[in-house]
């Protein structure tokens, strides 16, 4: 999938039309570079003057999980499942290490909101 991940304390998610919707059978069309590149470089530009600025948010940095939806509702939904995906338990259980321990797993992202999507149809759909 294409996506952006940068680390932070708090995580805000991004639905972005970075590409447009491709021919039938194929997600991802030609890069958008006003409504896509553009909208995808002022969410990272915010992030970088909120983080430079410690009287902002004292001690957290805010960081980000950025997903292409591709112009296509679908495509953004199966993208935006991702968001969730990381909340729940692995399939199967916890499992359990060949030592019998349990498996060491990194805690879920705090993911604190999600800005975008930019069309209504694809809101709609990931809402």
């Amino acid at each position: 999938p294409h996506a952006i991940r940068l680390e932070g304390d708090l995580t805000l998610g991004g639905l972005f039309p970075v590409h447009a919707r491709g021919p039938a059978g194929i997600p991802c069309g030609p890069i958008k570079k006003e409504k896509g590149i553009h909208r995808l470089e002022a969410m990272l530009y915010a992030l970088d003057r909120v983080n430079g600025d410690p009287r902002v948010l004292p001690n957290l940095t805010l960081g980000a999980r950025i997903l292409d939806t591709c112009s296509r509702d679908t495509y953004a939904l199966e993208q935006a499942l991702g968001f969730v995906r990381r909340l729940l338990p692995p399939e199967g259980g916890d499992g359990k290490c060949p030592d019998g321990s349990a498996p060491r797993r990194a805690p879920p992202e705090r993911l604190v909101g999600v800005i975008g999507a930019s069309a209504s149809s694809v809101s709609i759909m990931v809402a």
